[in-house]
């Protein structure tokens, strides 16, 4: 039998134990530790949550790397056209990681009503075109379908169809300009579809349409796309992923993964990282303290117990021990309950969308949350051993107690 975790059972079983002086303290420890784990869980949920969206929203318009020609071209408009009789198309197999490639092609134009006019760019895409993303983005109608015959069927975002006044089912005329000689050319799309990514950086300037017609406006052949887009499994190893993918493809092309394209937003996203790492030390290091005030007061109530069992022989890291376990208890009760209320607040902000944010900030209407059990062990199980470890230090009080002056009676 394990003597001292008999003894710690016996103290929390104790009725007289729950109604002690020290029993307010205790509270005020489990309810921090419980405060503690609900704020660090909203903080890994919410901060991992919103990095993976505002991730997703730029992959969708650009894909994980893009392959693209070696020139001087630093607009959004493709310019040298590149064959699609490649190797690693339409198929990467040299690279495991690679889970879809795509052909893809831009082209500046400017949408034209009888009132107003919006500049865009006009994203081409053909059969191989993947709309996983844009399927979670779509808010009305549907996505177009260049599987058949050239078609206008065009996909725009919210913003510029409250912008411009448009609906699913409406046409417009969109110009495309060639040279300063020549007159604009022209194309009536139909919009069959509305998305909404929440990036108004993206939304207010993409607009897809059929490939096909960017090839023909550019006099492009069949076989010759702007760039490729290529999806990645794992975005944790997109720099080595993007090394692999490089020395793949012919010397005459580039491939740029999408953190460093989009820089600055990737280097923003990480911050979140430092503020949940800041909170899980600050909430840890507060249950601690309060832990250690509660294994305090405990010891201090029990010294005359402390007294007794040393007189019967027992050692001070046997008499910590007890002390030990009982603190142990009350941290998986903060546990318990940390957990029951984080998750459930979780869970109703995932199904119920209780907390909005603004786009214009933070590129999501509301606050996305990732829920995973690696991160909800790990958590649980560093705060458990934090915790306890930062009370083998006042436990040495014990050590200092005199059994003789312990269990004298005035």
């Amino acid at each position: 039998m394990n003597f001292e975790l008999f003894i710690a059972k016996r103290i929390i079983g104790n009725k007289a134990y729950k109604s002690s002086v020290s029993a307010p303290i205790i509270k005020i420890g489990i309810a921090a530790i419980a405060i503690g784990v609900i704020v660090m869980l909203i903080a890994i949920a919410t901060g991992l949550g919103l990095q993976q969206k505002i991730r997703d929203k730029v992959v969708a318009f650009n894909g994980h790397i893009e392959i693209t020609n070696y020139d001087t071209n630093a607009s959004d408009e493709s310019q040298v056209p590149i064959s699609i009789d490649q190797d690693f198309y339409p198929n990467f197999n040299a690279v495991e990681e690679v889970t879809h490639i795509q052909g893809v092609a831009t082209k500046f134009a400017v949408i034209r009503t009888l009132t107003d006019f919006e500049g865009v760019v006009i994203k081409g895409v053909g059969a191989d075109y993947n709309w996983d993303y844009f399927k979670e983005f779509l808010v009305e109608g549907r996505v177009p379908d260049f599987s058949g015959k050239r078609n206008e069927e065009i996909l725009i975002s919210t913003y510029l169809a409250n912008r411009l006044g448009f609906k699913v089912g409406d046409t417009f005329q969109t110009l495309f300009g060639e040279n300063l000689n020549k007159a604009p050319r022209y194309i009536n799309y139909e919009i069959v579809g509305v998305y909404n990514s929440g990036f108004q950086e993206l939304d207010e300037k993409f607009c897809i349409a059929d490939l096909r017609h960017i090839q023909r406006l550019n006099k492009w052949e069949a076989d010759e796309v702007g760039s490729f887009e290529v999806f990645v499994e794992d975005f944790s190893n997109i720099d080595e992923t993007y090394k692999t993918v490089f020395k793949e493809i012919p010397s005459l092309l580039n491939a740029t993964p999408v953190n460093q394209k989009y820089y600055t937003v990737f280097e923003w996203i990480k911050i979140f990282d430092n503020n949940t790492y800041g909170i899980i030390a600050i909430m840890i290091i507060v249950a601690g303290i309060n832990m250690i005030t509660a294994l305090l007061v405990l010891i201090l109530e029990r010294t005359q117990m402390i007294g007794i069992l040393k007189a019967l022989g027992s050692s001070n890291w046997s008499v910590r021990k007890v002390f030990l376990y009982n603190a142990s208890y009350l941290i998986g009760l903060g546990l318990l309950w940390g957990n029951l209320i984080g998750l459930g607040l979780l869970y109703a902000q995932k199904y119920f969308k209780l907390f909005p944010l603004n786009p214009d900030t933070y590129y999501v209407t509301e606050a996305p949350v990732y829920i995973s059990l690696d991160y909800i062990l790990l958590l649980n199980i560093g705060t458990f051993i934090a915790c306890l470890l930062m009370l083998l230090i006042p436990s040495v009080i014990i050590s200092k107690i005199s059994p003789v002056k312990a269990i004298r009676f005035d």
